[in-house]
């Protein structure tokens, strides 16, 4: 789906993604779904986008809090 773009094309197609994700989740709540399912809906979706289009700045930040938890705790 993503395969060789630019930063911005893939921003660009995460956000569409996200859109979409937002538009079902919204979907399945006005069909009664419990809010686990709707829940559970989006997360699944959001990282299975994650793994498919990841996000390089959210990547680096997920990293450095890691270092500074690490750091904190040693």
């Amino acid at each position: 789906m993503f395969g060789e773009k630019t930063d911005d094309n893939i921003k660009f197609e995460r956000a569409v993604a996200l859109k979409a994700i937002a538009s079902k989740a919204e979907e399945l709540k006005n069909q009664g779904a419990a809010p686990f399912e709707v829940q559970s809906f989006i997360n699944g979706s959001r990282g299975k986008l994650a793994k498919e289009a990841p996000d390089p700045e959210m990547y680096s930040k997920a990293l450095k809090a890691a270092a500074m938890q690490k750091k904190t705790r040693s």
